[in-house]
């Protein structure tokens, strides 16, 4: 569990797979745009990159390790920091996709949802009357009929073949508080070896949403579900971003910004970069008198592999 003293470890979600180029300019897409800016917000203090893959012909989310791998070894070369590869992928994507990119880079760490769900982005389809390609409108008005499926033998599966078979630590993504007692269920049958690393979410339809008390709630029921095996960070969509970010640093805990969970650096103001992000929550955590973890810091803190034990 994260004490106040820790230094707090910077997540960047980079492009994710919610938002549509529609919606921002600054979106990367591109597997040159990914790494640039994936570099730069490690440039600018984030010792985690989240990392998705997109379609660098449309925008679209896709699980081609192809694509993966085109970005993979650039950021590599470049920054130190830890990459993350996504296993929850895109709303059209089935569990195989989902791993095929993680199974070829065999990350330091990659991220793995908790629980099935609903995962709903069709409002978002509301505020936009052009778009930019053809896919984009339904891809979001679709997933009011979506079910996002993380079932126990999935979520073994994803263990079983990465965290086994590549020595691959995860970012448990827990969406609601029975996401925590999933981990906690699958702990007891000797999946996962602390200490393990939380991320609690707010603000996605069909998950928690983001009130602070449901923050307090999600703490003290990990507190009491994983005692001092665990560190924790936050993530919150949209506007909710800083103001959790901010609960959270004050609380002990890590944080998540990107482009993937907000597109806006301010209220009407659309964010230029993930770096920008990541400066404006670093800022905050250093006036707020903590630290910056390093890489190297959190890879300690995480219990990972190490950068060199990657494929790519």
């Amino acid at each position: 569990m994260a004490r106040q003293s820790d230094k707090v470890i910077i997540t960047c979600a980079i492009t994710g797979a919610i938002h549509t180029p529609t919606m921002s300019p600054a979106l990367p897409i591109t597997p040159d745009q990914i790494a640039e800016q994936a570099i730069a917000a490690a440039e600018a203090g984030a010792a985690v990159l989240h990392l998705h893959a997109r379609d660098p012909k449309d925008g679209r989310p896709t699980p081609a390790p192809e694509v993966f791998m085109q970005f993979l070894p650039r950021i590599k070369q470049n920054c130190d920091a830890v990459i993350n590869i996504t296993t929850g992928g895109g709303i059209t994507m089935g569990l195989e996709d989902r791993l095929a990119a993680a199974m070829r880079a065999s990350p330091e760490m990659s991220s793995l949802n908790m629980g099935s769900m609903n995962f709903a982005l069709h409002p978002l389809a509301g505020r936009y009357k052009q778009w930019k390609h053809a896919w984009e409108e339904p891809y979001l008005r679709e997933s009011d009929d979506y079910i996002f499926r993380n079932t126990f033998r999935d979520i073994e599966t994803i263990y079983r073949r990465l965290g086994e078979g590549h020595q691959t630590k995860f970012e448990h993504e827990c969406y609601d508080v029975g996401h925590l007692y999933n981990l906690a269920h699958c702990l007891e049958g000797g999946l996962f070896k602390p200490p393990v690393f939380l991320q609690f979410i707010f603000g996605i339809l069909g998950g928690i949403g983001p009130e602070m008390d449901n923050l307090l709630f999600m703490k003290r029921t990990a507190d009491r579900l994983f005692g001092e095996q665990y560190v924790w960070s936050v993530l919150a969509a949209g506007r909710s971003q800083i103001p959790f970010a901010t609960m959270a640093v004050m609380l002990g805990g890590n944080v998540r910004v990107g482009l993937e969970d907000n597109l806006y650096i301010a209220r009407g103001k659309l964010a230029q970069s993930n770096a920008e992000e990541v400066t404006k929550v670093r800022h905050i955590i250093e006036e707020l008198g903590y630290e910056i973890a390093s890489t190297d810091e959190a890879r300690a803190k995480l219990n990972l592999k190490g950068g060199d034990k990657v494929n790519f």
